[in-house]
């Protein structure tokens, strides 16, 4: 019984579609935080878990060489450590 093979351009564009998603979940957050300049109910240590996480999934991701996962990571990453200052500053 054989295995049929996956196309890898196909497995790639799952991933970057799913990097795409990971990166959009932070964007309203961002701007309503930006906007309303209100942080009261931003959680501290899931802004700091989700940093970490960033730098874990950046670390994997340079080890094995994925783009996707880099990409994604390093976007929310970014868009944490944005939180992460708005949460310190307002």
């Amino acid at each position: 019984m054989s295995e049929k093979q996956i196309n890898p351009k196909l497995v790639e564009a799952i991933g970057y579609f799913g990097s795409f998603l990971s990166c959009v979940t932070f964007i309203p957050q961002v701007y309503l935080t930006w906007e309303s300049k209100n942080v009261e109910s931003l959680s501290l240590l899931m802004i700091l878990i989700v940093n970490f996480s960033c730098i874990v999934w950046l670390t994997y991701a340079y080890l094995i060489k994925s783009k996707p996962v880099l990409v994604a990571n390093t976007i929310v990453l970014t868009l944490s450590l944005m939180l992460l200052y708005f949460k310190l500053t307002f």
